[in-house]
C-alpha cells in the first residue's frame, strides 16, 4: 500500500488516481466533492439528486482521468464533467420547452444588492423555468458562450441569448419584488 503525502503534487496525484490507488482516488474526492455538489445543485434543485448526480460523475472522472491532459485546470476538467451528467440528467427527466425566440435584448442589470444570501439567490435561480436556468447558469456561472451554449443543448445560438434575456428579466422582476416587499411597498 502506497502513503500518499498531504502536500503531494496533483499531476503524481492524477497519476496514482489513474492507476487505481484508492487512497488518491478518495483525497481527490475529498478534495473537489464540497465544490462539485455546489455546481450539480445549481442545476439540479433536490440536493439528494445533485448529490447522486456528483457521485454518478465522479465515476465518469475516475474512469476517464486517463485522458485528463495536464493542460489546464483539473478543477474545471472536473467541473465539465459534472455540468455535462446535469444536463444528461435533465434531459432524460425532464421536457425541456426552449422558446424559439429569436429576439433577445441586451441589458445590462446593477450588481445584486449583498442583502441577498447565496442560498435566496439560488433559490431565485432555482424559480426559473428549467430551460432558463441551464441557460443562465451555463453563461453567466460557468461561462460558456452562446455558440458553446447552443451546441451543447441542440440549440440555436439566438434560443440561447433569448433564454438569457428572458432569464435576467425574470430574476431582475423578483429581485426588484423582494425590493418593493422589504421597503414595504407591496
Amino acid at each position: 500500500m502506497k502513503v500518499i503525502n498531504l502536500h503531494q503534487r496533483e499531476s503524481e496525484l492524477i497519476q496514482l488516481a489513474v492507476d487505481n490507488n484508492r487512497q488518491a482516488q478518495q483525497q481527490i474526492y475529498t478534495q473537489f466533492s464540497p465544490k462539485m455538489l455546489s455546481v450539480c445543485r445549481q442545476y439540479i434543485k433536490d440536493i439528494h439528486q445533485a448529490e447522486d448526480i456528483m457521485i454518478t460523475a465522479f465515476m465518469k472522472v475516475f474512469v476517464n482521468l486517463k485522458n485528463f491532459q495536464n493542460s489546464g485546470s483539473f478543477e474545471g476538467w472536473i467541473r465539465r464533467i459534472m455540468v455535462n451528467e446535469c444536463i444528461s440528467f435533465i434531459r432524460v427527466n425532464k421536457k425541456i420547452k426552449y422558446i424559439e425566440d429569436e429576439t433577445f435584448f441586451e441589458e445590462r442589470f446593477n450588481n445584486v444588492e449583498s442583502k441577498f444570501s447565496i442560498e435566496d439567490i439560488q433559490f431565485l435561480i432555482d424559480g426559473l423555468p428549467d430551460g432558463y436556468k441551464m441557460v443562465f447558469n451555463l453563461f453567466a456561472i460557468e461561462g460558456f458562450k452562446h455558440h458553446e451554449i447552443a451546441e451543447l443543448l441542440g440549440i440555436s445560438e439566438g434560443t440561447s441569448k433569448s433564454q438569457l434575456s428572458h432569464a435576467r428579466k425574470m430574476l431582475q422582476g423578483q429581485i426588484n419584488k423582494s425590493k418593493n416587499y422589504s421597503y414595504g411597498t407591496e
